[in-house]
């Protein structure tokens, strides 16, 4: 300890002395104007280690570097004086620069003129850089990033014979004006043309062409390539996607596309150990063939096992057009669930049609068949068959995959079933869900979600469970057990509700990076009226933004203790969306 303490004294001067070199030229500026201090700090740069007679040979280069810095904003008339002090023998000298900014060169006219094809592309000539305008302080970065736009802007929309026939900026310090002059000739714009593809890409040449958005002859845009590398990385067959899309092969104007693919291996296994306070640990397994012919066919099994619940499910797809969103799809699958008194069998079988639509929305057409064998707390037993054919919609707005600042999901599904189609009972099953989720100052994040489900039948004891509504959990009402909140037969057996209701809000507050604190309420229960009470769960929690995704804990407390409420640790990860 005492070693310690007579180290800090040392290691504190040592730091004081680090932080001492760095300001032997200081800068102050006149009047509020921080952005011309930091500029002229940034050209000056860190002067150290120097003695009094260095600085004032260095004192003409840092005024002429802080002019500069001034010139870049505009400030083309400052007045600067310097100074060395010398300070006491324990103090290094510096070098005191005093700036008066005087008046600022203001824009007197700016003329931007667009010529050739692009004088006629509104998405061109639409939306330029607002500054520099007439009467604006001049600043030059201003002025570069508008030169910069229009040359961006030419080779992503295909204008690579685009020039500058004019581009000035005259200075009139005296006047104390400016006059900005561009006259950019575009040219013509050039055309996509056929797309093909280097010897060994192996997959059926139709597949590939419906991963191509574009008709041959089409207006070039950058985007339209950068969406084609984008779909055939993403669609699953291939490790590496080369575009070659230049301009120097162009012939007519006209750009051929040659892609060169390299299929990636054809199968990969993955594993992983979880825990959730719902289910507890569970262990996760993933096999997926990636392609099995040229047609692009593919297939996977999945399994998770925990103590409550096992399950294993496969699946054969078959891509459609455009085979980035639509498929066909072929299911089986195996459940088996001992959760709150509740045992289930459930085998699948099924198929279903996934379209995209405008608007981004996601329609999925099924047809399945379920099989259940349960028993329900040693109250209700049976089996159930029931042909279920359905149709869902989703819709997920995000502006990032893993960890979103913004967005929404929406999902709506039904399905049904009729006793005189291979059913044993007539069901009608709905479930919607919304989640929204928008964040202010960067920091401070608002999420909301509510559920409504309900099932409509004749005959409720010939549901089975799979199809009935549970609530509460990490996914649900916070401060109540997995599956826990649900109507009650007369010996106190939960057998599951018509209906779900549940609704949440949640505030989290980012107080370091990765992490974030929240505080949420959650409202909502499984009944057989809609006039039934709903729980009440209340708590604070922690987040961690992991590599894989956003991991929770949270400690809540269920509000209505004669529904089961009372302290409870959720944890559970996955995207909050």
């Amino acid at each position: 300890m005492k070693s310690g303490l007579i180290r800090l004294p040392g290691l504190l001067l040592l730091l004081w002395s680090t932080l001492s070199l760095a300001q032997q030229v200081e800068v102050s500026v006149d009047g509020d104007y921080p952005e011309l201090q930091e500029n002229a700090e940034a050209f000056i740069g860190e002067v150290d280690g120097r003695s009094a007679g260095n600085l004032r040979r260095y004192a003409s280069t840092a005024v002429k570097q802080a002019g500069k810095a001034l010139r870049a904003l505009g400030y083309y008339n400052p007045t600067m004086t310097w100074k060395i002090d010398e300070g006491s023998s324990d103090d290094l000298p510096r070098l005191l620069l005093n700036i008066t900014p005087g008046d600022p060169v203001r824009i007197k006219s700016r003329n931007v003129e667009i010529r050739g094809e692009a004088a006629s592309d509104a998405l061109f000539t639409d939306n330029l850089p607002e500054h520099p305008a007439k009467g604006d302080v001049l600043d030059h970065g201003e002025y570069t990033s508008l030169r910069n736009t229009l040359q961006t802007r030419a080779r992503r929309r295909g204008y690579f014979d685009g020039r500058f026939v004019t581009r000035t900026l005259e200075v009139d310090p005296e006047a104390g004006t400016a006059d900005i002059t561009i006259v950019f000739e575009s040219g013509d714009r050039y055309r996509l043309g056929t797309v093909t593809y280097e010897e060994g890409y192996w997959f059926d040449r139709r597949l590939l062409d419906e991963f191509v958005t574009f008709e041959p002859g089409v207006a070039y845009h950058a985007d339209q390539i950068a969406k084609l590398n984008s779909d055939l990385l993403g669609s699953g067959y291939f490790s590496g996607v080369d575009i070659d899309a230049t301009p120097g092969s162009a012939e007519n104007g006209v750009i051929p596309v040659r892609v060169g693919l390299t299929r990636r291996k054809p199968r990969s296994l993955a594993t992983g150990l979880g825990f959730s306070t719902d289910v507890g640990p569970r262990f996760r397994g993933t096999w997926r063939e990636h392609w099995i012919n040229p047609m692009g066919h593919r297939r996977g099994a999945d399994t998770e096992l925990s103590e409550p619940r096992q399950n294993l499910s496969t699946w054969y797809e078959l891509p459609l057009d455009p085979p980035m969103t639509d498929l066909i799809r072929l299911t089986a699958g195996y459940q088996r669930e001992d959760i709150e008194n509740v045992e289930s069998e459930l085998l699948t079988l099924g198929q279903q049609w996934q379209h995209q639509l405008d608007e981004g929305w996601l329609q999925v057409l099924s047809v399945r068949w379920e099989g259940e064998r349960f028993n329900i707390g040693d109250d209700e037993k049976g089996t159930s068959s029931l042909l279920l054919p359905g149709v869902g919609y989703s819709k997920l707005q995000v502006d990032s995959p893993l960890d979103p600042s913004r967005g929404y999901r929406l999902q709506f599904d039904v399905s049904g079933s009729h006793r005189a189609v291979l059913s044993n009972v007539d069901i009608l099953h709905v479930n919607a869900i919304a989640k929204g989720l928008f964040t202010l100052g960067g920091r401070h994040r608002f999420l909301s979600r509510f559920q409504f489900g309900g099932v409509a039948t004749n005959q409720f004891e010939d549901v089975p469970p799979s199809l009935r509504f549970f609530a509460g959990g990490d996914q649900s009402v916070r401060g109540y057990a997995y599956e826990s909140l649900s109507p009650e037969n007369e010996n106190g057996v939960k057998v599951g509700g018509r209906y779900t209701m549940v609704g949440s809000a949640e505030y989290q507050y980012q107080f370091a990076e990765k992490w974030r604190a929240a505080l949420f309420v959650d409202h909502g229960n499984a009944i057989n009226d809609l006039l039934d009470p709903l729980a009440t769960g209340a708590g604070a929690g922690i987040r961690w933004i992991s590599p894989l995704g956003p991991l929770r804990l949270d400690i809540a407390k269920g509000l209505d203790p004669e529904l089961g409420g009372g302290w409870r640790i959720h944890f559970s990860m996955g995207p909050e969306l």
